[in-house]
This record gives C-alpha cells, sequence and structure tokens, in this order.
C-alpha cells in the first residue's frame, strides 16, 4: 500500500509522521473522506471546497488543492480496489506540546482504505450528549472527533451502526458521521446547518435532487417520523429501521426508496456534481 505523505508516495510501512504533529498532540487538524469507486473520487471538488473552508475556520493556511489532486490521483492508482474510503487528512504540522502552533507548515496526508458498501437499512439511537451550536469548530470537520467515538461506541454496544445528536437546544442535530433526515406526511426534512451540524456533501446533494426542506425539529420528531434516512459519503443513502426501542416497519419506505433511486442515478450520470 502507498499513501501521499511529504510531497509524494510513501510506503505505508515506512511513512511517519511526527509524534509532535499539532494533530496528533491537540487534534489541530481537518480531514475529508470520499468515496471512490473503480479508483474515481466522487465529488471531489465539493470536498476539496469543503477541506478549505474548514482550514480557514481553523486558521490554517489554505490547502494547496492542485497537489491535494495530485495526492489523490497517485493513492488511487497506486491502491487499484473497486471500493475504498480515501481520506485527506490535513494538519496544524509539527508543532510544540501546547496549543500554539509550531512553525514548520502543515502536513498533508492522503491514504486510501478498501471499504465495504452498507447495508441498506440500519438501526440508529440517540446520545444523551449535544453538539453545540455555537462552538469554535461548529461546521468544520476537524480531526477532534473524540465525541464522537464514545458516541459511536455506545451504538455499537446497542446494536445501532449510528448515534444521532440533538444540540443544545434539544434540536435533532446530526450523526457521529452522518447527516439526518425524516419523512413526515411524504415531505423530506433534514436539520439546517445553523443546527450544528456538518454541512455533508451527500447531504447537500440530496437535498438539491429531492427538494428537502432544511427544517428546525425537535429531537422527539424520530419517535414519530414515517420514515428517517442517514446520509454520508460512505452510506450515500441508508434506510433507518430502528430508532433506539422504535421500529419503523417497511423499511426503506416509499419515499426513502425514491430518494435512493435518484440518488443513485443523478450520481452516476456525475461523478464530480
Amino acid at each position: 500500500m502507498k499513501i501521499w505523505l511529504d510531497g509524494g508516495l510513501q510506503d505505508i510501512e515506512s511513512a511517519r509522521v511526527s509524534v509532535f504533529d499539532h494533530g496528533l498532540t491537540v487534534g489541530d487538524g481537518i480531514f475529508e473522506t470520499v468515496k471512490a469507486v473503480d479508483g474515481r473520487p466522487f465529488a471531489l471538488t465539493r470536498h476539496l471546497d469543503r477541506l478549505t473552508r474548514s482550514a480557514r475556520g481553523l486558521g490554517l493556511p489554505d490547502p494547496d488543492l492542485d497537489e491535494v489532486r495530485r495526492a489523490c490521483a497517485a493513492v488511487l492508482d497506486a491502491n487499484p480496489m473497486p471500493y475504498g474510503r480515501l481520506r485527506i487528512t490535513y494538519t496544524g504540522g509539527h508543532g510544540p506540546l501546547g496549543s500554539d502552533r509550531g512553525e514548520h507548515g502543515p502536513t498533508l496526508v492522503v491514504a486510501l482504505g478498501e471499504a465495504t458498501r452498507r447495508p441498506d437499512s440500519t438501526a440508529v439511537i440517540t446520545v444523551p450528549w449535544t453538539r453545540n451550536e455555537r462552538g469554535a469548530l461548529t461546521g468544520l470537520k476537524t480531526t477532534s472527533y473524540a465525541e464522537n467515538v464514545v458516541a459511536l461506541a455506545r451504538a455499537h454496544q446497542q446494536g445501532a451502526s449510528e448515534a444521532l445528536f440533538a444540540n443544545t437546544a434539544g434540536q435533532l442535530c446530526e450523526g457521529t458521521g452522518s447527516n439526518v433526515f425524516v419523512v413526515l406526511d411524504g415531505e423530506i426534512h433534514t436539520p439546517p446547518v445553523a443546527s450544528g451540524c456538518l454541512a455533508g456533501i451527500t447531504r447537500a446533494l440530496v437535498v438539491e435532487w429531492t427538494g428537502a426542506k432544511e427544517t428546525d425539529l425537535p429531537l422527539d420528531v424520530l419517535e414519530r417520523a414515517d420514515e428517517v434516512f442517514l446520509t454520508s459519503s460512505l452510506r450515500d443513502i441508508q434506510a433507518v429501521h430502528r430508532v433506539d426501542g422504535r421500529e419503523l416497519p417497511g423499511t426503506p419506505g416509499p419515499v426513502t426508496a425514491k430518494a435512493v433511486r435518484v440518488s443513485d442515478e443523478r450520481s452516476a450520470d456525475d461523478q464530480d456534481p
């Protein structure tokens, strides 16, 4: 396996990042996860646009997107596989042990791992912890993911693949690595970005392609929604058949199934929508 590090391809066994890298010591970094099918990344331009937005939000220098594209192409070419998770990681680079940044410049790592397609439906749980819709990192895809690790571990303990958060106002927000949609009276709704959720790439495409409405939703909407589904780069659109103890019979429902068909058709027509 080959990864991109320090401006070129390196063997995964010998590639090394400094133990003083700010991404390791204080979580000072950002990342993108891109679906890759037969060596072709999906929606790469949108992912790189968000990478730049996250860098600016964190106060990092703008990434060199030409280099990132070269890195993605090189890694995909060096590691052929039918279905992969392309991970772009960009950190504050070598720095002091405290929160101050060093002067060495950022670190860019691009790596590819084999992935498996998600099942058509899944179970989710809600967790008691909240997303802070007014936090310094709100809306940024940073490497500060420890809250998600804890919540996802609880989901797995309860036989689910995802955990859903409310925000501090008690509104439905997002999952640990997904956006959430609900169907009410035949209409698709999803929390607005102002709720504190990440502006997901697949989320944005589904909103565009299905006409889903961005709506402030209380967390307990999950107790009465006709259908629920998740979106993310590797889930695409995944129906939810259980929320906590509530079963949703007939999953995927007709609205979710139509959204899947539309998404499949549109994404097949354009790999970089």
